[in-house]
């Protein structure tokens, strides 16, 4: 190991700095072996302790794992190697079906709501010390907050969802908690994760959410912070019904120092009720982005939650970037305000497709989930053949090792580009990758 890969350093943050980089340029792969602590201390003519210093140190940021006996090894996804890195880059001619963007065609136009903004703008400078939440915006998120039966909280504003988890996390959590997330679940939320130095819990899902037994167990374990996905879960589709939500609050009720976060990512989009676990512990968030309904590159969520919760947000935000800019969030009040965006008529177009791709792999022996949101998600029997093998035949997927962490292969299907005319093709495409290979004869 060692000859393999010189790691170098006198101090702990320099022997840190030294292994990351090499995880980082591939020169330490996900699951290789790191030296034992006392080898590589005599190695490099330090103590003992400096080097388990750096291990620590490495632990605490999620780019390596320590399993007893085995050692520690760099953890299978590093956040040094997001899962981004997997995604397919559809060569010339292919069409792309794994990028998990909305329908270009069912996003509203802006220049409306942003040129008032602007206007709004030019008579009225916003200038340091301006109320960092707009009053419009703010009541409508409380509006539609509490027709969805979420209790009343504070709102706040942050740069998308992201930038949501990441605050509330850091805002209870510390280095080398763990925090409950779905498996399968957002690529991004799981490399969020271990970068700021927590540890993840996988809780499996299913069609309706988290399965209540693993939040369970992973709370027992001592998770302080679970994060659900009420609808249009990413990758599965996976919607929170009544009778999973009563029964995670029953497992919630038990844990009440748990910090819930629920992201709505698909609120404007589908057309399934929230059933919200909002309240059923004493601290929680819920948060709503205005990315896929209106955009990526609007850049606005927003969210309510316990009191504490929100104002340790809103106060560590006041110290980086202050604000989420008024322009944008008058522009999204504005969209609200004129419902530029029909939700029941994107979620029918969106629900159009997805059950017509579900129905054609059916016919086809293919099972496959997907009861809201953009995505279609393919149990395959492995991953890397599936996904080369629709590339052959024309269409670009993702592949599942974006999102799980102990769950079965699967390749995730985003449907929001694909017509009537495409969904034929694209079931013929996946039964073909998926079909077992022809025995071979010897004679």
């Amino acid at each position: 190991m060692l000859g393999e890969y010189p790691i170098q350093g006198r101090r702990a943050s320099d022997i840190a700095r030294s292994v990351e980089q090499a995880v980082t340029s591939g020169a330490l792969g996900p699951g290789q072996a790191l030296p034992p602590q006392r080898a590589l201390a005599e190695r490099l003519g330090v103590n003992p302790n400096t080097v388990a210093a750096a291990y620590r140190t490495l632990r605490e940021r999620g780019v390596i794992e320590t399993d007893g006996r085995r050692g520690s090894r760099v953890r299978p996804k590093p956040p040094v190697a997001a899962r981004n890195a997997l995604r397919v880059d559809p060569p010339p001619g292919v069409r792309d079906l794994s990028d998990g963007n909305p329908d270009p065609s069912l996003l509203p136009p802006l220049t409306a709501a942003f040129a008032e903004a602007a206007a709004r703008g030019d008579r009225e400078p916003v200038l340091y010390g301006a109320e960092p939440v707009d009053p419009d915006l703010a009541g409508h998120a409380r509006g539609g907050f509490a027709r969805d039966g979420v209790p009343a909280g504070p709102i706040a504003v942050t740069s998308g969802s992201l930038d949501a988890v990441e605050r509330l996390l850091a805002a209870h959590l510390a280095p080398g908690d763990t925090v409950g997330v779905e498996d399968p679940g957002w690529g991004s939320l799981l490399d969020l994760v271990p970068a700021l130095g927590l540890r993840t819990a996988p809780v499996t899902v299913d069609e309706d959410g988290p399965l209540p037994d693993d939040v369970a167990r992973v709370l027992a374990a001592g998770a302080r912070a679970l994060v659900v996905t009420d609808r249009a879960h990413n990758p599965t589709g996976a919607v929170l019904g009544p009778d999973r939500a009563r029964a995670l609050r029953a497992v919630l009720a038990r844990h009440p120092e748990a910090l819930v976060i629920e992201d709505d990512h698909g609120h404007g989009i589908v057309d399934q009720p929230l059933f919200p676990l909002a309240g059923a512990t004493t601290h929680w968030a819920l948060v709503r982005s205005a990315a896929k309904a209106y955009g990526p590159d609007l850049r606005v969520a927003v969210l309510t939650g316990d009191p504490i919760t929100l104002d340790r947000v809103r106060g560590r935000q006041s110290l980086g970037p202050g604000w989420v800019s008024l322009l944008q969030q008058r522009a999204l009040a504005r969209l609200w305000d004129t419902a530029a965006v029909d939700p029941a008529e994107v979620a029918a177009s969106y629900r159009t497709r997805r059950e017509a791709l579900i129905a054609a792999l059916a016919h086809r022996g293919v099972p496959a989930l997907g009861r809201s949101g953009m995505n279609v998600w393919v149990p395959v029997p492995e991953e890397t053949g599936v996904v080369t093998r629709l590339l052959h035949h024309g269409w670009a997927v993702s592949p599942g090792a974006r999102f799980r962490i102990r769950t079965p292969p699967a390749v995730r299907i985003t449907v929001s580009t694909l017509s009537g005319d495409d969904i034929g093709a694209v079931a013929d495409a996946v039964a073909a990758a998926t079909a077992p290979a022809p025995a071979r004869r010897f004679t």
